[in-house]
């Protein structure tokens, strides 16, 4: 089955899971999923929180505890993600050794409340690194436009970060110049700069969902033709914009320096459109030093029948910006696109989190007893 999933990893590309959960770690899934289908790292975000804890499995002790303690909801909320991050990572602490830091990591994100506040997103990656007290962390910070300074920040005190709910190649390319800054700003203070590691969250298939819902609204055989391509070309002249960007004169002072390239990271993976093939958007963005975060169901279906054949990115640019083109030229606005997702992305997030406190609250107040 792990064939094409060591292939990938042959290829350049780092294979991560998209899903956490407490049962995933004390069943020994999570473990198993490192042994046989080549995962090395580990994403969480709001929504994967939300689901995993609502269910309830294996959470219920420290629950109880935490009600005993009448600690607040957001308190109780961050001691059980913590709690699973930090375990997670002693489960992939020997690949993060292995690999001198580059994978063997687990992401934990930022209060979405907090996207657009960037005092306040430093505040909470600073609180974050410090709870999960773990080397292979990576705290996730949104790519809003509050999220940039908060980047250079947190990166700047050597704080490692993945970026997260990029949909824009103008963002991306802000997002790489808000590393660069934050390296700049940490050899500026000492700090060493092989310690510093980050991923760019690119985001995948809502772009597709995005646009084609669009292009079906315009209607007629070339708007059908461009279906399913968007998310393609779009993650394809990122890697374009990658490259440029870790092959300046900027880069190489800072790589000189000990610091390590942002890799680009490909966010929401799995297909969302059952017309379409369920490993596109694996097996169409192999390059070297990228990261593909799957959820399982896509994880399973690359190792079962998908084809890598090599490098499916360089070489495509034209190809890449010519759909892009074509988009536009019927029509489909680009820029309101990648906002309305950005926009829809950071609500997503927030609603999670916020339908996550309250069934935690209920919780705590439940097993309180009276009085609570």
């Amino acid at each position: 089955m792990t064939d094409a999933l060591k292939r990938l990893s042959d290829e350049g590309v780092a294979i991560w899971l998209d899903d956490l959960s407490r049962q995933r770690i004390t069943s020994g899934n999570l473990a198993e999923l490192i042994d046989a289908s080549h995962v090395v790292g580990v994403t969480t975000n709001p929504t994967i929180f939300q689901k995993a804890i609502s269910s309830g499995e294996g959470y219920q002790e420290q629950v109880a505890d935490l009600a005993a303690r009448r600690v607040t909801v957001e308190e109780a909320v961050r001691m059980i993600t913590t709690a699973d991050v930090r375990d997670a990572a002693d489960i992939l602490r020997p690949l993060f050794d292995a690999t001198d830091g580059q994978d063997g990591r687990v992401s934990i994100e930022v209060d979405p409340r907090l996207a657009h506040d960037t005092r306040a997103t430093v505040a909470e990656a600073k609180q974050l690194a410090w709870l999960v007290d773990r080397p292979n962390t990576l705290i996730k910070i949104p790519a809003t436009k509050a999220g940039l300074p908060a980047i250079t920040e947190v990166i700047g005190r050597g704080i490692s970060v993945n970026v997260t709910l990029i949909f824009s190649l103008e963002r991306y390319r802000a997002v790489m110049d808000a590393y660069l800054s934050g390296l700049e700003k940490a050899k500026e203070a000492g700090i060493d700069l092989a310690g510093i590691r980050s991923v760019a969250s690119f985001f995948v298939s809502r772009v597709d969902t995005e646009v084609d819902k669009r292009l079906d609204k315009i209607g007629g055989e070339e708007a059908k033709a461009l279906r399913g391509k968007a998310a393609l070309a779009n993650a394809r002249l990122a890697y374009q914009a990658y490259e440029e960007v870790f092959g300046s004169e900027r880069w190489a002072a800072l790589e000189k320096a000990g610091a390590h390239k942002q890799r680009p990271l490909w966010a929401s993976t799995g297909v969302k459109d059952p017309a379409l093939p369920d490993t596109l958007y694996v097996t169409e963005l192999v390059a070297p030093n990228t990261v593909n975060t799957m959820p399982e169901p896509t994880l399973h279906a690359t190792g079962d029948h998908g084809e890598v054949t090599g490098d499916t990115i360089r070489g495509r640019y034209q190809e890449a910006q010519g759909v892009l083109d074509a988009l536009a030229g019927l029509g489909v606005d680009y820029d309101d696109v990648v906002q309305v997702l950005e926009d829809e992305g950071v609500e997503k997030f927030e609603a999670s989190w916020n339908d996550l406190l309250k069934s935690t609250e209920a919780e705590l107040k439940r097993l309180a007893g009276p009085g609570a």
